[in-house]
């Protein structure tokens, strides 16, 4: 029989695939609010530029003339960041809410019906994760980072386009790129992949500090929480090293550990009885043997997507990829890919009801 604290770390798994995925979809509008505006900031960037006569060129010059260049940069990462911002609230409160149906859902009956879980607010879980810093800094330092970083870009590459004697055309060309290539030969394609790793890692950052203050909220039941790491080629050293291992709440290195990280913290439920204000007595062996509170043992992603129907193994996949991995015997970092399928809020409750379904436990 799996014990409560298999299940949770099954579900959890199911569910931060999802998360990536959703993660991804964010990244997407956020991408696609920047590269909006670019078409203005490059003409923009070439009026500003045809006022300057090469023989008339400094630096103290060319800045003056980027001002509104550089302004137009600002509002649209101000723009992002607003954007990001009202994501991140709604996902910090959905996922404050999957956590709580989460739990109460690998309980037993018997357990879950004699047990109050209190609750987090989204503002509460909003307010958690941007307390905190990642990679060093709070989220809005991080996007006043990229949005100089651009700025510092596009400076820097005109200041030389003019000591090499290149014309305004191939100037703007550098930056942006060419059209045959779908732009990704500029140099502005380096704070798009910036932009995008930004906001994946926003989204593990506040999903992880969402499910620990509904952690922290429910220390009566939950005595620590486990590190798990997506294992497959992608997977860096330290979240692998990471995995499996267990901390007192409020400690250890909390996910994401890296720009994309895509670990995650699953709750590990206490088995004392006492300390969850029950009676042995009243609890049958049953029930006893599922809240053990021993860890779940740790394994692959790849072992346990083999262990998945092969329906949920094509959702995650695509069913041709589901049969080369069931029948083709090729391994799960040969395809997957991190910019999955994009999904919505709206479908991420319905792919994570379908998840408790099929693990034979429904959402409420």
């Amino acid at each position: 029989m799996a014990s409560a604290n298999d299940r949770l770390s099954d579900l959890a798994i199911g569910h931060q695939i999802y998360l990536q995925r959703y993660g991804g979809g964010v990244a997407r509008k956020i991408i696609a609010l920047l590269n909006r505006v670019d078409a203005d900031l490059y003409r923009q960037l070439t009026e500003a530029l045809e006022r300057l006569p090469r023989e008339a060129f400094t630096v103290q010059r060319l800045d003056q003339l980027l001002v509104s260049v550089q302004r137009l940069n600002a509002d649209v990462y101000r723009d992002a960041g607003e954007e990001l911002d009202r994501a991140l609230m709604e996902l910090a409160g959905y996922e404050a809410s999957w956590q709580h149906r989460a739990i109460q859902s690998a309980l037993p009956a018997a357990v879950a019906e004699k047990l109050s879980l209190n609750t987090v607010t989204a503002s509460q879980a909003h307010a958690a994760a941007m307390a905190r810093p990642f990679q060093g800094k709070l989220l809005r330092e991080a996007l006043t980072g990229i949005e100089q970083a651009r700025a510092y870009r596009i400076r820097d590459t005109i200041r030389m386009g003019f000591i090499e004697g290149l014309t305004i055309d191939q100037m703007v060309r550098r930056l942006r790129g060419t059209r045959a290539l779908g732009y990704a030969d500029g140099l502005m394609e380096v704070d798009r992949r910036g932009a995008e790793a930004l906001v994946r890692t926003a989204v593990n950052h506040t999903a992880n500090y969402a499910r620990q203050a509904m952690f922290e909220a429910n220390a009566d039941l939950i005595s620590e929480w486990e590190f798990v790491a997506t294992l497959d080629g992608r997977t860096t050293l330290t979240c692998a090293s990471l995995s499996g291992k267990t901390f007192k709440l409020g400690t250890g290195p909390q996910p994401p550990r890296h720009w994309g990280c895509r670990s995650t913290a699953v709750p590990v439920l206490k088995s004392a009885w006492e300390a969850l204000g029950l009676s042995k007595s009243e609890i049958d062996p049953g029930t006893q043997a599922s809240m053990d509170g021993q860890v779940a043992g740790d394994i692959s992603y790849g072992q346990w997507l083999k262990s998945k129907p092969a329906a949920f193994q094509d959702e995650v996949l695509g069913p041709e990829r589901g049969k080369l991995f069931r029948d083709g015997g090729l391994n799960v970092d040969r395809f997957t890919d991190q910019r999955g399928k994009v999904y919505t809020l709206d479908e991420l409750r319905k792919r994570d009801a379908d998840a408790f379904e099929k693990a034979g436990m429904l959402a409420a």
